[in-house]
């Protein structure tokens, strides 16, 4: 074989292995890590379908341009380190994490992998992020105001609820989440002149009976459930206590109502997750989560179960009525 021969036999070997190795590369499908911590490994929920119809929206095909790296914790927040942990060592390319105490977890664990945050509490309050405008490091993502909604729901119910003057506020004892919420509606309940008697269950000892008896008891007129994990897993034992007992019910979020709550106001859960896959989209493509501002809902939803209000002889006023974005017949 002459030298002319010999170059042109070996450039012609170089450009098929570049080509092989980029099209490894190319072929390369970004994962994303989610952690639901309520749903079970087997049962994604509607939260990560929102997330994955929200990539389809924007071009992208699962198996083909993105992998879900799904986990469920069950209700389980012990094993959220050990998930967090897994994912990592998994390589994902990016975590999506609607759960505070992942939140907690995942910003200490890693300084690398991007991070998008759907959560109910100020982030920056919390330390996750610098600002909301420029959230630094690698994180960003979505707050739903969640906690700065209290006041509103109460409003609803004093309009839902003649003469409303006793609330009882169902929550768990031991999430840091649950106490700032309840503090919330302490505040609200003060200028509206509603006293509130916080109804405790602890996370590991779940015992429901017990704050309903205890509402009873105190003679309250509704009960408000702020959302956690332990509660929102056994979110139908929790609205059939609530109807069983003739107890007009607030939650914060529709998921609750669907279940057979009465009443809820909050962003649009689904939406929230829906919109977060526009966040992959723009950390796969390259933007660094610093530089990506946190966003905040425009629009919340009014969602009411007449089916659940006639069977504890409640009537929704019209006026009422008429606002609601959902009603459940």
């Amino acid at each position: 074989m002459n030298q002319r021969v010999f170059r042109l036999t070996l450039a012609a070997l170089l450009v098929v292995l570049c080509s092989s190795v980029g099209a490894q590369q190319a072929g390369k499908i970004p994962r994303i890590g989610y952690i639901s911590g309520t749903y079970n490994p087997s049962n994604p929920g509607p939260y990560v379908e929102a997330l994955r119809r929200g990539m389809r929206e924007l071009g992208y095909t699962e198996g083909k341009n993105f992998i879900v790296e799904y986990r469920g914790a069950e209700g389980r927040l012990e094993t959220i380190p050990g998930i967090i942990d897994e994912l990592i060592r998994l390589k994902v390319d990016l975590l999506v994490l609607p759960l505070v105490r992942a939140i907690e977890t995942a910003k200490k664990a890693t300084k690398t992998i991007p991070i998008v945050i759907i959560t109910q509490v100020d982030p920056v309050a919390t330390g996750f992020v610098a600002s909301m405008a420029r959230p630094g490091a690698n994180i960003t993502g979505i707050a739903t105001l969640q906690r700065d909604l209290s006041g509103k729901r109460l409003e609803l119910l004093s309009e839902v609820v003649p003469r409303l003057t006793r609330v009882g506020i169902l929550r768990t004892s031991d999430e840091a989440i649950s106490i700032l919420g309840c503090k919330e509606y302490e505040a609200a309940a003060t200028a509206l002149k509603i006293q509130v008697r916080s109804l405790e269950v602890r996370e590991r000892n779940l015992d429901l009976e017990a704050p309903f008896k205890e509402a009873l008891k105190a003679r309250a007129d509704a009960l408000i459930t702020i959302t956690s994990n332990p509660l929102f897993s056994n979110s139908k034992q929790v609205v059939q206590l609530a109807i069983k007992n003739g107890l007009p019910s607030m939650y914060e979020g529709s998921s609750w109502v669907n279940a057979g709550g009465l009443i809820s106001y909050s962003a649009h859960d689904l939406e929230v997750l829906h919109r977060a896959a526009t966040y992959v989209d723009k950390i796969l493509k390259g933007a660094r989560p610093a530089d990506l501002p946190i966003e905040q809902p425009t629009k919340f939803e009014l969602v009411i179960n007449l089916k659940t209000a006639k069977q504890i002889g409640l009537t929704i006023p019209q006026k009422v009525l008429v606002r609601a974005d959902k009603v459940i017949k």
